[in-house]
């Protein structure tokens, strides 16, 4: 119980973290863009190194286990490759011109220009749903990671809460065009978070009559399959359109290797 707790806690902290995003959006005077890029990169090298290096290495040993060498070997990878395409579709079916992954500034808040190509409350409400919807399975995988890995668990809460915050911006600032009102904005921006420790809570709901050493397995080696994809389509491409593109390195290198020397403590 008390890892289902903590697990849930470190979810719902990160996903929450739209909020802080949205918070930036109406405090702050300029993007720090610098930071974003590096933070995002950081972000971006976390979930990767820890999805090839632990966690699809702990879901292929489980499956060796339980089925044998070569039929655990490929049910592992298909997972993988399994947890890529169930991201990728729901990125599929969200409407273009409502993708979160469409960047925002701070500054953009007060841009008369912007405003006036706004769909009016649609596009808020929109905008709002579409982060909810990719939020969801973020949030089962950092369930599951952090329910039977608690190592890992902190870091990948981390690198999923900085990721959040230029969602919360990407939430709040259309919002704000459609409505006016930045409270609402602000709470649309929040809510939109809390579809993480939603997709945690049904996600476990649901798999949890299920759960034993071969569903643990597939659904780690999923998890690292979304991780993986994650950085690669939204994290990275991100970070290099909010500065320039050596700072996402660094920051996709310093990510690899703070969660590398994470892991190694824990030996």
């Amino acid at each position: 119980m008390n890892n289902i707790l903590f697990a849930f806690s470190v979810t719902l902290l990160a996903g929450l973290c739209t909020g802080i995003g949205s918070a930036i959006a109406f405090f702050a005077k300029k993007t720090n863009t610098k930071f974003l890029s590096i933070s995002l990169g950081f972000s971006a090298g976390v979930m990767i190194y820890v999805s090839m290096v632990e966690i699809f290495f702990k879901a292929k040993e489980c499956l060796t286990t339980e089925l044998g060498e070569k039929t655990g070997s490929w049910v592992a990878v298909i997972a993988f490759f399994g947890g890529m395409l169930l991201i990728a579709l729901i990125d599929k079916f969200v409407p273009t011109a409502e993708n979160p992954h469409e960047l925002y500034k701070v500054e953009d808040i007060n841009s008369k220009n912007a405003s006036s190509d706004v769909k009016l409350l649609r596009m808020g409400l929109f905008t709002a749903l579409a982060v909810g919807i990719h939020n969801f399975p973020e949030g089962l995988a950092t369930f599951i990671s952090a329910l039977h890995e608690t190592s890992i668990a902190i870091p990948i809460a981390v690198a999923i809460a900085i990721h959040n915050i230029p969602e919360g911006i990407a939430v709040s600032v259309p919002v704000y065009y459609a409505t006016g009102d930045r409270k609402k904005a602000f709470l649309y921006s929040f809510l939109s978070g809390l579809s993480e420790p939603a997709g945690a809570l049904i996600g476990y709901l649901i798999l949890m009559p299920f759960i034993n050493d071969l569903m643990f397995g597939i659904i780690f080696a999923a998890v690292a399959g979304i991780m993986v994809f994650i950085s690669l389509d939204e994290l990275l491409p991100s970070a290099r359109e909010y500065g320039e593109h050596h700072l996402s390195i660094y920051g996709l290198v310093s990510g690899m290797v703070v969660m590398a020397i994470s892991l190694l403590l824990f030996i």
